[in-house]
């Protein structure tokens, strides 16, 4: 059997059948966002793994919202490491303005009615790659929306990306757990505690980076 299956089955937790790719995808996205809330530098390398996991696990249980979102996570990390390592007087902590705020709230409504449309019907226009219908396609792209905005603010330190990251994990402890993928729905439970953290830790030190 291939290990990157989801078929592939490291152990089971209370009936549940764990795969590696599940595993793996899990384990190295908690210690990113732990990372993350600290301000830590490494936060993007063990992201991209992450990031690589998921993505072989999102094709097969059909978010393919999610699946592509871990594309562009990869090159936003690689975005965001570079412009940690960069020590400038614009590389602090800050917050956007109202008007930004505004801006970002309708760039992720149209986005997710867009491509919630898309995903939708992906199966009749690439029907030789998606052979089965996307599951929760809106409910999906919102999530994919979201953090794609989320991640952009995150490499650029602003506060609000953990603003989103709540919202798109108390949706993704929901969505997950009803398709049956249970321990990455433990994880953005995790995830939700670990971003309320981010938000407190990243207030305290509000520009003072």
């Amino acid at each position: 059997m291939n290990f990157f299956e989801i078929q592939n089955i490291a152990f089971q937790v209370l009936g549940y059948p764990i795969s590696y790719v599940e595993l793996i995808g899990t384990l190295f996205g908690l210690v990113s966002v732990y990372f993350a809330s600290k301000a830590n530098i490494l936060t993007w390398g063990t992201g991209i793994v992450n990031e690589v996991f998921l993505f072989i696990l999102f094709f097969q249980v059909q978010l393919y919202a999610d699946m592509f979102l871990q594309i562009y996570f990869f090159v936003v990390t690689l975005y965001g490491w570079y412009k940690w390592n960069v020590k400038t007087s614009e590389n602090k902590i800050s917050e956007t303005s109202f008007r930004n705020k505004i801006f970002l709230a309708v760039t992720i409504l149209i986005g997710t009615l867009i491509s919630g449309f898309l995903f939708t019907n992906i199966h009749l226009y690439l029907p030789a790659y998606f052979k089965i219908q996307a599951a929760y396609p809106f409910i999906d792209s919102f999530v994919m929306v979201s953090s794609i905005v989320a991640t952009i603010l995150l490499a650029k330190k602003k506060i609000e990306n953990w603003y989103l990251w709540v919202a798109v994990d108390l949706v993704c402890v929901v969505l997950y757990f009803k398709k049956g993928v249970y321990f990455l729905s433990l994880e953005y439970f995790i995830f939700l505690g670990l971003a309320s953290y981010g938000l407190y830790h990243w207030r305290k030190h509000l520009g003072n980076d």
